[in-house]
């Protein structure tokens, strides 16, 4: 008799049986890896990923209520659990290269007004998107300002989803690189 993913997942609840479990992981574990490997492009980061998802998924299955597909819950819980571990080690990397830079016991409260800093902040960002080609500027103000779909944005630039995708990479990449520049 085969069981459907909703079906595993009750048994697997009210039997706690971890070999059923072992039947969601051989199903599930090459689509959460990718989709992992996708956010972190690092093979080892990945797996490590991969089980961090499949202990949460495990502890998490009580959660699971039906509403929608089993693959659909596990695809939406795979992507929001990496895009917390991407912002996280962004975060840490971004708090790690400040504490390198400013010597925080040494700070003095009359550097900088917090106004003066969002202007400082703001100017850096504007002259940085000056300096860009238009391209690059372009696509970024379609996309952040405007708001645009990829969608939108295949239309208007007569191009395909994943050249709009690699566009809009490369020209954040460059104005992350050139603001960075301005810093120094």
């Amino acid at each position: 008799m085969i069981l459907t993913d909703e079906e595993l997942v009750s048994k697997i609840i009210t039997d706690k049986d971890t070999e059923l479990f072992e039947v969601l992981y051989e199903k599930f574990s090459k689509n959460i890896y990718n989709k992992c490997y996708s956010f972190v492009r690092n093979e080892e980061e990945a797996k490590d990923l991969t089980q961090d998802i499949f202990l949460k998924l495990y502890l998490k299955l009580p959660c699971f209520e039906g509403r929608s597909k089993f693959s659909t819950w596990v695809y939406s819980f795979t992507y929001n659990h990496c895009v917390n571990y991407v912002s996280r080690n962004r975060f840490k990397k971004y708090e790690k290269r400040l504490g390198d830079t400013y010597d925080i016991e040494n700070y003095s409260e009359d550097k900088e007004e917090p106004n003066s800093l969002h202007e400082s902040t703001r100017r850096r960002l504007s002259n940085a998107l000056k300096e860009m080609s238009e391209d690059d500027r372009s696509i970024l103000v379609l996309k952040y300002q405007k708001d645009l779909s990829i969608k939108n944005l295949e239309n208007i630039l007569g191009i395909g989803a994943s050249a709009v995708k690699m566009r809009i990479k490369r020209a954040r990449e460059r104005l992350a690189n050139s603001y960075s520049l301005s810093y120094q």
